[in-house]
């Protein structure tokens, strides 16, 4: 069986060994339900609390102001509708770029009497902070939410500096951090912001469990009601193991991200593989703002090519990775947010995005670095996009 090169982290990550070790018991014999008194329940009491206390560390903020959710898009959609629901205010502020998490709740809301005001980005993907300006001193602004690191790009925005204009015109700030946990500290309590959303499978935890951090004293609705779970936040029984594998995922993260040499060595792949390819491979760019942005991510557009067609051919190569693009009534579209940083479609049509992790090996850079040449000149002799 070949050996796969996996390049598409930002997806999902390998869970670790010590992950799937702390998840086991409660697999196996330790399956209490944590809301029973008898000693096998409160024993998956005390794992869950346990890990709220771990993964509140990671956050860095307080126990009580973490939901336990089933995922990322929960946790944004949790975060939404459940601080507009105890609003009077029905207007939304976003941004072009937002992961479907975000826009999907969004638009449910437009349907339903809300107003949605766009901010823009420039052609590196930065938030328009003017137009952003002028949408928070609107009097019927309810809630901001916006992305922390794109899904496609890994580009980063000034968090502190957004957040100290919303919290400066009193609107609840929303941040999807799905892409950020495990790649910049989140120090939730010193910033500005009021929720945060986060998902473990991001940070080599299992699938299936998530949170969703609440500012204390923020007005909030619950999304799922059907019992008291989570202080009455978000019924349902706990997802025990889940949720020990989120907590020690949290902790693996957070000694992973204080070694000095950690990030310094997720950088040094990412340029190789991109500097690689970019001086390999004529007529292709970077899409996105390349002085900042996660250390794991690059997203390169291939021009006259079609994504799907050039992972079809990596993937002969054992070679995992991902495009901004999704198939839509048989037509390949290029990604919304490429579209709306301004990327010609003759690029943005043919945008790849590598994400690598600490797995991820110097030989598995080289490897992918030898074989995309020779895909897009195969490609480009038989495929190509007029």
């Amino acid at each position: 069986m070949a050996i796969m090169i996996y390049l598409d982290n930002n997806a999902t990550t390998r869970i670790t060994p010590e992950v799937l070790a702390s998840m086991r018991p409660f697999l196996e014999d330790n399956y209490g339900n944590p809301s029973s008194v008898h000693q096998a329940g409160q024993e998956a009491r005390h794992a869950v609390e346990e890990a709220r206390y771990q993964l509140s560390e990671f956050i860095g903020c307080r126990p009580a102001e973490v939901i336990f959710t089933s995922g990322g898009t929960e946790a944004d959609n949790a975060a939404i509708l459940g601080v507009l629901a105890g609003r009077t205010k029905k207007t939304i502020i976003t941004s072009s770029v937002e992961h479907s998490a975000v826009r999907a709740p969004i638009d449910y809301l437009v349907q339903h009497g809300y107003r949605v005001i766009t901010i823009g980005v420039d052609r590196l993907g930065q938030l328009n902070m003017d137009a952003l300006q002028d949408a928070l001193v609107d009097p019927d602004a309810a809630l901001l939410s916006l992305i922390w690191v794109n899904n496609e790009t890994g580009v980063v925005w000034d968090i502190d500096a957004i957040g100290a204009v919303a919290r400066k015109h009193g609107v609840p700030f929303h941040v999807d951090a799905v892409q950020a946990a495990g790649k910049i500290s989140l120090q939730f309590s010193s910033r500005p912001i009021d929720l945060l959303s986060i998902s473990a499978h991001k940070f080599h935890g299992p699938k299936g469990i998530g949170a969703l951090s609440l500012r204390r004293g923020l007005a909030y609705q619950p999304l799922i009601r059907g019992g008291p779970q989570e202080r009455d936040r978000r019924g349902g029984t706990e997802n025990v193991a889940g949720i020990v594998g989120m907590g020690m995922a949290a902790s693996r993260a957070a000694v992973m991200l204080a070694k000095p040499d950690y990030l310094q060595r997720l950088t040094a792949m990412r340029n190789k593989l991109e500097t690689g390819i970019v001086n390999c491979v004529p007529d292709c760019q970077i899409n996105g703002d390349t002085e900042n942005r996660v250390v794991n991510t690059t997203n390169i557009g291939f021009s006259a090519l079609e994504a799907e067609a050039i992972l079809l051919l990596l993937n002969q190569h054992d070679i995992c990775a991902s495009a901004g693009a999704a198939c839509s009534s048989g037509s390949l579209e290029p990604s919304h947010v490429l579209k709306a940083m301004g990327v010609p479609e003759k690029i943005a049509h043919g945008a790849v995005r590598f994400s690598i992790s600490e797995f991820t090996t110097d030989e598995e850079i080289e490897q992918t670095v030898r074989v995309i040449p020779q895909i897009i000149t195969r490609l480009r002799q038989v495929l190509p996009v007029g």
